[in-house]
């Protein structure tokens, strides 16, 4: 064993399939559920009850992810519907709390239904917008028919003219970006002007151009804003992970008579530090980090400088009980889900023990104040 330690961290997967739903359902970090019965039946090595909860969990995760991407797209469709001025129903976002996997998936498959109307609502309402503005047909949009100053394109008929524009118009997005929107209407005004037949398909083609474009960038926009939901998800998740391991580690070293203290640096545990101290070791703590909760480092640290053979006989003294104590914190770590495999190790002994940074501060500051007396002595 050793006193200073270097492990790779391995948190099972109930571990982090609970911690995304716990996320997901605003419930902390704790187990829940079936996860807790995935560990439960890990311990005591019931092989199939373990692959039966797992995969009720993968399940009910799974399902809330599917939850999570329809109220966002609910979300984004109750924007666009605003700022177009439309009045399109839209389902409720749904908050899941006590819904099984199965009810949540029936869920998103009736809200996948009433949201792809809602967007082809949205589409012509757009189109409507448009057709307004170049025909000022009444407010009910391309499917009243009313009479218009403009005359109609020579060679053509006016209502084919009018209902191709519905129906290339029908294809732009509702969330297209209000510069591509105009872009649309700029080309789509033009029939107006148009003298011929040629003429009004030249122009109608070119709305087709510009509602492709204005729909490739909005897919565009709308994949990056998934890039940038599903990395905030996972830095969201990789925090609920290193904040567990950090509970976890905190919770068994108190339960074997250890003090969890703060980082000195930062006062706080979010930096992934944490010192370990006991009543008995006047002279001595250990230093914990957690990287990302994937690693975590240990080495026991002095106070004080050792300045006799006995404080070094104490130091290895200390070092022994701290890795006897490291041990046990890994068979209660590996109960709640956490693999610790020890790839680098020092034994008791082998070096002189670090001291504390915050040892060091004090006595430096110490040494300012009795050279500042003496000064003014």
């Amino acid at each position: 064993m050793s006193s200073g330690i270097d492990a790779d961290i391995a948190l099972d997967a109930a571990v982090v399939l609970s911690l995304g739903m716990n996320r997901v359902l605003g419930r902390g970090a704790g187990l829940a559920g079936r996860g807790a019965e995935a560990l439960a039946a890990l311990a005591a090595g019931r092989a199939e009850a373990r692959a039966a909860a797992l995969a009720e969990v993968e399940s009910h995760e799974r399902a809330l992810r599917e939850v999570v991407e329809r109220n966002a797209r609910i979300a984004a469709l109750a924007e666009t519907r605003a700022k177009i001025g439309a009045e399109v129903p839209l389902p409720e976002r749904l908050r899941p709390d006590e819904q099984t996997p199965a009810e949540l998936a029936a869920w998103c498959a009736a809200a996948d239904q009433a949201l792809d109307e809602a967007e082809r609502r949205l589409s012509e309402h757009l189109a409507a917008q448009v057709s307004t503005q170049i025909f000022a047909v009444p407010a009910e949009g391309l499917t009243a028919a009313a009479a218009r100053p403009a005359p109609p394109p020579a060679g053509g008929d006016d209502d084919d003219v009018q209902r191709n524009l519905e129906r290339i118009m029908a294809r732009l997005l509702p969330d297209a970006a209000d510069a591509e929107r105009r872009a649309v209407a700029e080309a789509a005004r033009l029939l107006a002007e148009a003298g011929t037949a040629e003429e009004a398909e030249g122009v109608l083609h070119e709305v087709r151009l510009r509602i492709q474009s204005a729909n490739r960038r909005t897919e565009e926009r709308r994949a990056e804003e998934r890039r940038l939901a599903a990395e905030r998800d996972a830095a969201e998740q990789a925090g609920a992970e290193r904040r567990y391991v950090l509970d976890s580690i905190t919770a068994a070293f108190e339960d074997m008579g250890y003090e969890v203290h703060a980082g000195f640096e930062t006062l706080t545990a979010e930096d992934g530090t944490v010192t370990l101290t006991k009543g008995a070791w006047p002279d001595h703590s250990v230093r914990m980090r957690v990287d990302d909760a994937a690693h975590v480092r240990a080495s026991m640290m002095r106070e004080r400088p050792a300045e006799s053979e006995d404080d070094r006989r104490v130091d290895v003294e200390r070092e022994r009980e701290w890795c006897e104590a490291f041990e046990a914190a890994r068979a209660r770590l590996a109960d709640a889900g956490i693999r610790a495999d020890v790839g680098w190790r020092l034994e008791p002994g082998v070096r002189e023990l670090p001291v504390s940074a915050r040892s060091r501060q004090t006595r430096g500051r110490a040494g300012q104040r009795e050279h500042h007396r003496e000064r003014h002595n």
